[in-house]
């Protein structure tokens, strides 16, 4: 009698636990066009908060931030929109390596946070102008293709302080046309 051939499950779902990997998974490759039109609802976001002065605006642009980074597009309103319904209008994805996005993200994250933090301790023109420097490298995602976060995670890999084998299809990012 032969086994059933065994399927790729990992120690913790085995046991009947939570698959945390797959939880916190990102996607790899991602969809360019997908990035971009993300980057450009962030850019659209941001410019309603900046405009209007809410400041909870930045807890939404921070907390959409953390989600993308954490969980990939799969939970965040603005990247699912991206992925589901407006990319796909655009045909064929054009795939790119997900890790520097993924850090891109956790700048995002950051900076975001940052100005959250900054409004709410009462110094608004701080807040105003991280978020005034997120638009500015969101909207050069968006409308030129050029990924601030993705060029600072080449450079960083190239320096050696991010590991090789965290992206491999990366180690000329800078000489990619993104």
């Amino acid at each position: 009698m032969s086994r059933p051939s065994e399927t790729s499950v990992s120690p913790a779902t085995a046991r009947g636990g939570v698959d945390w990997q797959a939880v916190f998974a990102f996607p790899n490759p991602v969809n360019e066009y997908a990035a971009r039109i993300t980057a450009g609802l962030v850019v659209l976001l941001a410019a309603a908060t900046l405009l209007t002065g809410f400041g909870w605006g930045l807890a939404i642009i921070a907390a959409g931030f953390w989600l993308r980074v954490l969980f990939g597009p799969r939970i965040s309103p603005l990247a699912l929109l991206s992925v589901k319904v407006l990319a796909p209008r655009l045909g064929r994805a054009k795939l790119v390596p997900g890790p520097p996005k993924r850090f891109a993200q956790g700048i995002g994250a950051a900076v975001s946070t940052a100005a959250a933090a900054l409004f709410f301790a009462g110094l608004a023109p701080a807040a105003w102008v991280l978020l005034a420097v997120l638009v500015a490298a969101a909207s050069l995602e968006a409308f030129a293709g050029f990924c601030l976060g993705c060029s600072i995670f080449g450079f960083l890999q190239r320096r050696g302080m991010i590991p090789e084998d965290v992206c491999e299809a990366c180690n000329n990012i800078s000489l990619r046309q993104l």
